[in-house]
């Protein structure tokens, strides 16, 4: 679940992983973008969207977003959990600071500076020199697939970026559907690519590891292998892998052979059953959903 078409890059990564999977992808058009919204607001819609979905019998739901990771976790999980497993979404920060070097974090405003992100930072990159970025309106113009919008916002975000910071966290599940712009943005005359590290390939893992173990609240830890076993229906509401390949506009939609093949896709917009939006069509991971679907 996620509030609009950013859970695309965690679908993808499940559907990747487990080409097999029934997906049901549950976003809420009415109530995005939840960013702004209080906590008690961000976790009311997440419930009702939630709730939507979980009506379609998943095995797993996947919170790929970050706001509602930080929000509303607990409450879908006490309301949800054990029955119907619940994974967040974590920016990785963990990761990114493995090698030591300056890293910064391109957030939305609001979590930019927030106690969750500033814990994170503390726990798992105490000693590392963390820039932290925000990015406004770049989640609002990759849900518009708004390319001068896109450009505009990435732009702004790359001229707050140190120039030595070679690892960027991006901390927005959104943001994972433009890496290559982003990474094309921080290009530097002399220096390396920066790394670009995301969320959905993990998430992705960490939900089908849960599946295959028969889930539970106590299922929660592990490194993520054993995907594959006993896979039904993932729900995937909303989340954000290291060494992004491009999954932005104009890469590549197939799978690892050339051709489509996968489980049903079921889209729930704010709760009514529908089709991609259009938005969604102008990334390669909704291209490559759409083109499963389309031969079910």
């Amino acid at each position: 679940m996620d509030s609009g078409i950013g859970l695309l890059a965690a679908a993808g990564a499940v559907r990747r992983l487990c080409p097999e999977a029934d997906l049901v992808l549950s976003s809420d058009p009415d109530g995005m973008p939840w960013g702004p919204r209080t906590p008690r607001d961000v976790t009311e819609r997440a419930l009702v969207v939630a709730r939507a979905a979980a009506e379609h019998r998943p095995d797993a739901l996947i919170v790929a977003c970050n706001t509602a990771t930080v929000h509303a976790l607990p409450t879908l999980r006490a309301e949800l959990e054990p029955g119907l497993p619940v994974i967040g979404t974590v920016p990785a920060i963990k990761p990114a600071a493995a090698g030591g070097g300056p890293l910064a974090i391109w957030a939305t405003p609001a979590t930019t500076g927030s106690p969750y992100q500033h814990g994170l930072i503390r726990d798992f990159a105490p000693s590392v020199g963390v820039t932290e970025v925000p990015c406004p309106g770049l989640a609002d113009a990759v849900d518009a697939a708004d390319e001068a919008a896109i450009d505009r916002a990435v732009a702004a975000a790359a001229a707050l970026t140190p120039r030595d910071a070679r690892a960027v966290v991006l901390g927005c599940t959104h943001y994972e559907l433009v890496a290559e712009r982003i990474r094309t943005a921080l290009r530097r005359p002399g220096l390396p690519d920066a790394v670009l590290y995301g969320s959905a390939d993990a998430v992705a893992a960490q939900a089908l590891r849960r599946i295959g173990e028969g889930g539970g609240a106590g299922a929660g830890s592990g490194d993520g292998r054993g995907y594959g076993y006993g896979v039904d229906r993932v729900l995937v509401t909303s989340v954000t892998s290291t060494g992004l390949s491009d999954g932005a506009m104009g890469g590549s939609s197939g799978s690892p052979a050339g051709r489509p093949s996968g489980g049903r896709l079921t889209v729930l917009l704010s709760g009514r059953e529908s089709v991609l939006p259009e938005p969604a069509l102008a990334y390669a991971e909704g291209r490559l959903l759409a083109a499963v679907d389309q031969l079910r």
